[in-house]
């Protein structure tokens, strides 16, 4: 067990260590912080400290720095998030209140993100297979051309054109199908979907003239393909350029940005930490090593306040990184992005 005034001492030593990326020795927390005991006590506590492996001496020099363990000490026993500012708030609110669309809204919060931390930003797209289809529409273009036009919950908006057969469509006959199609999936959600609009598929022959097959084949495989690619999971990645920064990676760098780049290793990661159940969760070290990322720290929330299994937005840096910032920061731009969408 760590008395209340080690702690005290982590978090001092944590915090000195985050900001000058240098091992930190009693007498410069002596000096730093009101501790009312003297060097020598201090550096009791730092032997205690040491003893528990929440910090180590990484050379012959006199200073401490942070074990992964330590950090999860520390991070854990966050009395509060570092707050932030109301100019940094109000710009939030106002950035991603111009979004124009959820596309829109997934860049701007991972560049804002990215700035406020100065770490890797990283947004899981909602969760879609929970969103429904909205509206569905079919327009005629041409003879021999149908506009899809899917809009989904979530406000997005997919367009995409089926070219038919060298036959002429009417307004009238592309309006029909429309209606049919729209009463199959309308309302539904994706997963639904796209099973009522593979059923439609599958028994054409039942409802439509078999002169019209064809046609109406051709417009079911487009809007399956936009009802399908939009089930897909997705994420948006800004601020890699912050991994470069210092040399906290040192010869992993090229390991942590194959693991971003492999979008699927953030999204099992994400879903770990979704589990986790807390409003803002955090993934330090060599926890992260089944993902490749024991040299990187995650912090993530979720920002989808009616879902079971909300999707997570978060950072990604270095072990040595403003855990108590960088998690305010996190967690204010997830509830500004959950009340963006809730907002239409």
């Amino acid at each position: 067990m760590v008395s209340e005034r080690s702690l005290a001492v982590l978090h001092a030593l944590v915090g000195d260590y985050v900001e000058s990326n240098e091992p930190v020795g009693s007498k410069s927390i002596v000096e730093r912080h009101s501790f009312g005991v003297s060097a020598a006590t201090i550096r009791n506590d730092m032997a205690l400290l040491e003893d528990e492996e929440l910090i180590a001496a990484p050379h012959t020099s006199s200073g401490r720095v942070p074990t992964d363990k330590g950090y999860r000490l520390y991070v854990d026993t966050l009395s509060r998030f570092q707050p932030l500012s109301a100019g940094q708030r109000a710009a939030i609110e106002r950035f991603l209140g111009e979004s124009s669309d959820l596309d829109d809204a997934m860049a701007r919060t991972v560049r804002l993100l990215a700035q406020l931390t100065n770490q890797v930003a990283v947004v899981q797209y909602p969760s879609l297979k929970r969103t429904t289809v909205r509206h569905i529409d079919l327009v005629a273009v041409g003879e021999a051309r149908v506009l899809c036009v899917l809009i989904l919950g979530t406000g997005v908006v997919e367009q995409q054109v089926a070219a038919l057969p060298a036959l002429r469509v009417t307004e009238a006959w592309v309006h029909g199908l429309s209606e049919r199609i729209a009463g199959a999936v309308v309302g539904t959600d994706l997963e639904s979907a796209v099973h009522a609009a593979e059923q439609l598929d599958r028994t054409v022959g039942d409802w439509a003239e078999a002169a019209e097959a064809e046609l109406v084949r051709s417009v079911l495989a487009v809007v399956i393909g936009q009802l399908r690619a939009n089930r897909s999971e997705r994420i948006a990645i800004a601020g890699a350029a912050n991994l470069s920064r210092g040399a906290d990676f040192s010869g992993s760098l090229s390991t942590v940005l194959e693991a971003i780049e492999e979008q699927v290793t953030l999204l099992r990661l994400f879903g770990e930490m979704a589990q986790e159940g807390r409003e803002v969760s955090a993934s330090i070290g060599r926890e992260n090593e089944p993902y490749g990322l024991e040299s990187a720290s995650i912090i993530a929330s979720g920002y989808e306040d009616d879902s079971i299994t909300p999707s997570q937005l978060g950072v990604l840096g270095p072990v040595r990184m403003d855990y108590a910032g960088n998690m305010a920061a996190v967690r204010a731009v997830a509830r500004y992005l959950n009340r963006t969408l809730g907002e239409g």
